[in-house]
């Protein structure tokens, strides 16, 4: 078993053991003399089979079997024929910092891999996604991680992955292969083929439509293939499985903030005595791994309370991330930037007009408030992972942005002030005309509904009221 797995160098030491035991036992030294030809020793294995033969001959005065025979003329036919590679194992490489928290999750993906051939982890940058996807598939090999995010060409793509399950040299050691043996997508079905192995797509959401593509050929081609991918919005492959991928509950936040503050501060108990401000640190900062960890660092020249007081700036604040990942990943800023850059203008257009609402919102609002198809637009968003999705009260759907999100937005809002100004006359319109409209029915059998209803947009309405007396409108803001 352990030779048909690639083991052979691995149970040599005990076959010659167990051969020294049974110096008669010819299955054995069958096995060894395999498992010395798989680990590129023929000479050797040549070697075991003569001394097998002599010893046989010089107690027994017999000849090895049929067995050994054949095994002796294959070695014989076979001579100089290279070693076959080592069994392949994955390319998941051990992390360098521990794994906070998402036992559930964990667990939920690996669940998710064992239905499904095809599981994407959505989520904002900076939620985990990426380890997370690790830490599932390396209870799974052979995994292979497949590094989407270098890449600045779509068609890149299935050379990345042909690299990364180390199929490259393949085709420079064999220059004289067919041309379609050398296309990176039949290369990759030759090989997955037959091999029930888990490939993870890292970071596909800016070459989205053509790991999607991948995606579905491989696992069209390959029935043993299972294909996890990591990206800010769902892949739209027939039979995928998507799983968001939430922010840390505060329990988990709060033992993230710890471990990473250990790491930079040798008082570290000390200072996390602050409980409070570390609860708000995790609070405002959405439960984003990324970011709780760039504020942890943050704890080399600053107090928990100091970083605390310091998130109305958190762009500028959180900017000490790892040398070794990527530009993209080194800074709170950096990691929203990239997100911003996949959008459309219609969708930026609707991320910096939803920036005037304050504690969420549902359709008939957004529609309000905003301009151009706006269903179609705030589902984009939802999609990737901009806008959080939830049901209301009311039966309906209500939005919100992470905070994060929703300050990164007001700041591209201010970059347009024409537009964020109109957006704040509409959204006064609109709360006005909600508080007129519930304002006789506070006192009708419909009382308890209406004033739920206006908890639910009680900070929308004090956000209006606040930008009423602002642009001093007295009459509006009287109204409201």
């Amino acid at each position: 078993a352990a030779l048909a797995l690639g083991r052979a160098r691995d149970v040599v030491p005990e076959l010659r053991e167990l051969t020294a035991a049974h110096p008669y036992d010819e299955p054995l030294h069958a096995l060894l003399i395999r498992a010395l030809a798989d680990t590129g020793r023929p000479a050797d294995a040549l070697a075991a089979h003569a001394s097998v033969r002599r010893t046989l001959a010089d107690t027994l005065g017999t000849d090895p079997g049929p067995e050994l025979r054949a095994l002796h003329a294959e070695l014989l036919a076979q001579e100089h024929r290279p070693a076959p590679p080592p069994a392949r194992r994955g390319n998941l490489r051990p992390r360098l910092t521990s794994f906070v928290g998402r036992e559930d999750e964990l667990e939920a993906v690996r669940a998710d891999l064992r239905r499904s051939r095809l599981v994407t982890l959505t989520g904002p940058g900076g939620s985990g996604k990426t380890r997370l996807a690790e830490e599932a598939a390396a209870a799974l090999a052979p995994a292979w991680l497949v590094e989407l995010a270098p890449l600045d060409q779509p068609n890149a793509v299935p050379g990345a992955v042909v690299s990364a399950l180390g199929l490259r040299e393949t085709v420079l050691l064999n220059p004289e292969l067919a041309p379609q043996q050398t296309d990176p997508t039949a290369l990759l079905i030759e090989y997955c083929a037959p091999r029930a192995e888990l490939v993870v797509l890292d970071n596909c959401e800016h070459v989205i439509d053509a790991a999607a593509a991948l995606a579905e050929t491989l696992l069209t081609h390959c029935p043993h293939l299972t294909v996890l991918a990591t990206s800010r919005e769902p892949l739209g492959v027939p039979g995928e499985s998507v799983r968001p991928v939430e922010p840390l509950v505060p329990e988990q936040a709060h033992r993230l903030f710890a471990e990473r503050a250990r790491a930079v501060r040798p008082d570290a108990d000390a200072v996390l005595g602050d409980t409070a401000a570390v609860a708000e640190i995790c609070r405002r900062l959405d439960g984003l791994p990324l970011a709780i960890e760039l504020a942890a660092a943050r704890l080399r020249l600053l107090t928990p309370r100091q970083i605390a007081d310091r998130l109305d700036d958190r762009f500028r604040l959180l900017t000490s991330g790892s040398r070794t990942v990527l530009p993209r990943q080194q800074t709170l800023r950096a990691v929203v930037d990239w997100s911003w850059d996949l959008l459309d203008e219609r969708e930026r257009t609707v991320l910096r007009e939803v920036s005037v609402f304050a504690g969420g919102w549902d359709l008939a609002a957004a529609e309000a408030v905003c301009t151009g198809p706006v269903a179609d637009l705030i589902g984009a968003l939802v999609d990737k992972s901009l806008v959080v999705a939830a049901p209301g009260g009311s039966g309906g759907m209500r939005y919100r942005m992470l905070e994060t999100i929703h300050e990164y937005a007001a700041e591209r809002a201010a970059e347009a002030p024409g537009q964020r100004a109109a957006a704040e006359r509409r959204h006064r319109a609109w709360a006005r005309a909600l508080v007129e409209e519930a304002d006789p029915l506070l006192r009708s059998a419909d009382q308890l509904r209406w004033i739920s209803r206006l908890e639910s947009d009680l900070d929308n309405i004090r956000a209006a009221l606040d930008r009423a007396v602002r642009a001093g409108e007295e009459e509006a803001a009287g109204t409201l």
